[in-house]
């Protein structure tokens, strides 16, 4: 009967994952090219985010503090450009339209901040001091945008429902075959862990993917993403969970540093082509300014010759 159960349930196990293979659509997720499957569709993930916003929006209370508001809705609309130019010019323009960006800096002491799908950002008043400048305020907006862009939310979401699916199958499968209640019961739960500890893993790879994503989204939008390594080792200093990485849903302080120290040769080079755009521009601008000046002080000098023209020198 062991033996029979075990076999069976592999069985199971193999139609559902093949079922769900057969269905949902496979995503390329921008910057890190992993391919995700998805079971749930934008419009669906989309409705559920802004409805759920829109509700905390009613409850929550803004910061008064205009100056760091204003530092929080200028970094996100940088962040917001970055990846905007981004998408457009990699492939991704139809994903435009599922982007309403929103920034909010909330009052509320907890060092936190999140992005929903669609764009929506709040930051809470209590990260800030962790966060200390303009640089390292981008560092979180961008890491939370990541999540957003990658569609981490979506995934989540299709692993559950995955999870909860093939769990309801092989409980049904189980009872038709003449299983004991307690074998049933005690195969479904083994199930429901096993599938816990992979959505875990998701989770943790899900942060890692969003610090990369979010280095690069940071870099692009002209911040150093070398203030990554400095934010995360003030965050390790606040204080760390007694959890075990392997059952955390975020990765231990040290590996996230570690992670980030490896991608940040990548970002740089988005850092650098940034400045040197911004250079290029400014550098054009100011060019442009100084023709325009170069130019009016020859009219003046030709009006003032001729004593004719709209520019005259000692109030003739």
């Amino acid at each position: 009967m062991k033996l029979k159960l075990i076999a069976l349930r592999t069985l199971v196990v193999t139609i559902v994952v093949a079922t769900f293979c057969a269905c949902g659509t496979v995503y390329k997720v921008p910057v890190t090219g992993r391919k995700q499957r998805l079971v749930v569709n934008d419009s669906e993930v989309l409705s559920l985010s802004f409805q759920q916003y829109n509700q905390y929006m009613q409850t929550a209370k803004l910061s008064t503090n205009a100056t760091q508001t204003e530092m929080v809705k200028r970094v996100g609309q940088r962040i917001a450009n970055a990846v905007t130019n981004y998408l457009s010019t990699n492939g991704y323009t139809s994903e435009l339209a599922n982007y309403q960006w929103e920034f909010n800096l909330v009052a509320d002491g907890q060092a936190n901040a999140w992005c929903l799908p669609g764009g929506k950002i709040v930051v809470y008043e209590g990260i800030l001091p962790l966060t200390q400048t303009e640089a390292g305020l981008a560092v979180v907006m961008g890491h939370e945008v990541a999540h957003a862009v990658a569609k981490h939310s979506a995934e989540q979401m299709s692993s559950k429902y995955k999870a909860q699916y093939g769990g309801q199958i092989l409980s049904s499968v189980l009872s038709s075959a003449g299983a004991s209640s307690a074998a049933v019961t005690g195969a479904s739960t083994l199930y429901s862990i096993g599938s816990s500890l992979t959505q875990l893993h998701y989770s943790r790879s899900n942060e890692s993917e969003a610090d990369h994503m979010g280095l690069v989204f940071t870099a692009m939008a002209g911040y150093n993403p070398n203030e990554a390594i400095s934010f995360w080792q003030r965050m390790s200093e606040r204080g760390s969970t007694s959890t075990p990485e392997f059952l955390s849903t975020h990765p231990s302080d040290e590996k996230r540093v570690k992670e980030i120290e490896k991608h940040l040769p990548d970002a740089m080079k988005y850092y650098n082509a940034a400045i040197g755009a911004a250079t290029t521009t400014t550098s054009s601008s100011t060019s442009k300014k100084t023709k325009t000046t170069n130019s009016q002080t020859t009219k003046t000098t030709k009006s003032t010759k001729s004593g004719t023209g709209g520019y005259t020198i000692g109030g003739k």
